[in-house]
This record gives structure tokens, sequence and C-alpha cells, in this order.
């Protein structure tokens, strides 16, 4: 690192980390959101919206969460904490 900025080498490195995270977290929401959309029907927008904009580990943890959901208010109780 010269003068506060990353070398090339590093920035390739740096931006290669955050596009995987980015998939990583995109598929995520699409299981999630498939998974809920099997078991509750059409989500609405701005649900999928908040659940499309959850970090990855949150992702990962509505979907054990999901698993005892038994009606939409659970998802949406869940969302409200989260």
């Amino acid at each position: 690192m010269k003068n506060g900025r990353l070398r090339p080498p590093l920035w390739g490195s740096y931006l290669a980390k955050q596009g995987e995270q980015q998939g990583l977290q995109q598929g995520e929401s699409v299981l999630v959101l498939r998974q809920l959309t099997k078991r509750f029907g059409e989500i609405e927008f701005s649900m999928r919206e908040k659940i499309k904009k959850l970090p990855t580990t949150e992702l990962e943890i509505l979907g054990e969460s999901l698993l005892d959901f038994s009606q939409i208010q659970d998802l949406i109780d869940w969302l409200a904490v989260h």
C-alpha cells in the first residue's frame, strides 16, 4: 500500500473477493425466497426486497428459521426483528 492506496494486484484480489461475496449473498437470497414462495405462495414485494438486502449470515439464519414457520406472520415477525 502506497499513499493509502491499494496496489493493482491487491485491488484485483479485493474486487474478486467482493464479487464472490455478492454472488454468495444473491444465491442465498434466491434459495430462501424460493423456499418461502413454495411454503406460503407469492411473497409481498416489500418483504422480498428486505430479504434480498440481508447479509449472508442473516440469510442463513432465515433459511434455518423458516423450517419452523407455520404461517406468513412468522416471516413478518422474523423480519421485524432482523
